[in-house]
């Protein structure tokens, strides 16, 4: 199905929309994301970080978490997201994990960064040996750990994600 622009504003308004709307509510930061799949809204999500006190709870989990409970499954196969602001590291993580195939956004991570949401650093951080990260990172080899991961690869019924 060839992206259609009038539906694609629509959709991505809806984002903004709702950061607005959420924002305005004291419901957390500035915002929103809308899950769509054969050009029909699945889920609609909002920044809740401080809401609920979930440093996680950005608008794009949000709204993929609710797809994925709507759908009843963990992949979005088909599915696109639509975004007032380009997602933060995380957030795009989420997307590619859920196997969402597109993403349209509004805001740059450049304009959150102008008003105090700069995940620059964690792009810089990301790309840095652990030994030189921020956050101290040490790996504590383990034979039981490996033995649990020997144990997934030999599972017959386990489920690929």
């Amino acid at each position: 199905m060839k992206k259609n622009n009038s539906f694609a504003a629509l959709f991505i308004q809806e984002a903004i929309g709702l950061s607005q709307e959420k924002m305005s509510q004291g419901q957390g930061g500035p915002f929103g994301a809308v899950v769509v799949k054969e050009g029909k809204i699945i889920s609609r999500g909002w920044n809740q970080v401080t809401s609920i006190n979930d440093p996680t709870a950005h608008a794009e989990i949000v709204a993929i978490r609710e797809a994925c409970r709507i759908l009843e499954t963990f992949h979005l196969n088909g599915c696109e997201i639509y975004t007032n602001c380009e997602p933060c590291p995380m957030c795009l993580g989420a997307i590619y994990w859920a196997r969402i195939k597109a993403v349209y956004y509004a805001n740059t991570r450049h304009d959150a960064a102008g008003i105090g949401f700069d995940d620059e650093f964690i792009y810089r951080e990301m790309a840095m040996p652990l030994s030189e990260r921020t956050v101290k990172m040490t790996h504590l080899p383990s034979e039981e750990a490996l033995f649990v991961f020997e144990k997934w690869a030999q599972k017959d019924n386990r489920i690929e994600y």
